[in-house]
């Protein structure tokens, strides 16, 4: 861009400002930017060192007013002005015109930069697109990953329910072959011995069912209401010799019952479907036990 004042311009504008009446400096740095109506503002250090350099020439002069410089014309300064008219005429002109350029120029760099922003947002909005479309694809993937997977927990929660049913069920089976096994030792008079025959029974039946196998009864591979073959059987279950004192021995039984069931669960582990099977095993082989304790005959 052309300089605002060609050299010596400023200097006889200044003048022409300080002959229309006296003004202290930032009054006329004012002037200077309603003339180029906000276009151009001249600093300070652009005025303030001219003024003083008019002042030395004799041209100006100032008084002080509230703590500023006040500046005015001297009859010198007057003098060169209107020796300069034609001079000043120009200047108005190029003011003007420098007017006009310094708005020209604004505009374009407007333009310019409007066009950047414009471009720069049509490339925001290209990216923006293509994240979100890459964002979505990206979305239905992992819709379609999770989909997958709960119809494949769906699937295994269902094999899993159907087999505690049949499990249960099997489970019913064994426990009213035990319960009818113990009522006819029962009706025979040799209930003591029934009751140690269904508790080794039902830890065998237990012990497979923690080990993940099933044992031959239930499987339907021994008749009904047989006991468990000798090599099958634990050993304790194996003695059926009493004290004397039935009380005593159905304690050392049930004794002997809990820690043969905590040394299958030891030695193979519990699951939690494992667990919830053998809690509802166990609460049916009590109901039936304690039935037929209760159901016993006075003498």
């Amino acid at each position: 861009m052309p300089p605002v004042f060609a050299h010596g311009r400023l200097r006889l504008y200044l003048l022409k400002l300080l002959d229309e009446a006296p003004r202290h400096g930032y009054e006329v740095i004012r002037l200077l930017e309603e003339r180029f109506q906000g276009l151009y503002a001249p600093s300070a250090g652009t005025v303030y060192p001219r003024l003083a350099k008019l002042e030395a020439e004799g041209l100006v002069t100032h008084a002080s007013e509230g703590g500023r410089k006040v500046y005015s014309i001297t009859d010198a300064g007057r003098a060169e002005l209107a020796g300069r008219g034609a001079e000043l005429d120009d200047l108005e002109r190029e003011i003007r015109e420098s007017v006009s350029e310094l708005a020209a120029e604004i505009r374009d760099d407007v333009r310019g930069a409007a066009g950047r922003v414009r471009s720069e947002m049509r490339a925001a909005a290209g990216r923006t697109r293509a994240a979100e479309s890459s964002s979505f694809t990206e979305a239905k993937e992992e819709l379609r990953r999770v989909g997958q997977e709960w119809k494949e927990q769906a699937r295994q929660a269902r094999a899993e329910a159907k087999s505690a049913r049949h499990q249960a069920k099997e489970f019913q089976r064994i426990a009213q072959q035990v319960q009818e096994e113990v009522q006819d030792r029962f009706s025979r008079g040799d209930w003591p011995k029934g009751v140690w025959e269904g508790l080794s029974d039902i830890t065998a039946q237990l012990g497979g069912l923690v080990a993940g196998t099933t044992h031959p009864k239930a499987a339907g591979q021994e008749p009904p209401f047989a006991a468990a073959p000798a090599d099958e059987a634990p050993e304790w279950a194996r003695d059926t010799e009493g004290s004397g004192d039935p009380a005593r021995d159905l304690d050392r039984l049930l004794d002997r019952f809990r820690d043969e069931i905590r040394d299958a669960a030891r030695d193979h582990g519990v699951s939690q479907e494992q667990l919830a099977e053998t809690r509802a095993q166990l609460s049916t082989a009590a109901v039936r036990i304690t039935g037929l304790l209760r159901s016993r005959p006075k003498a």
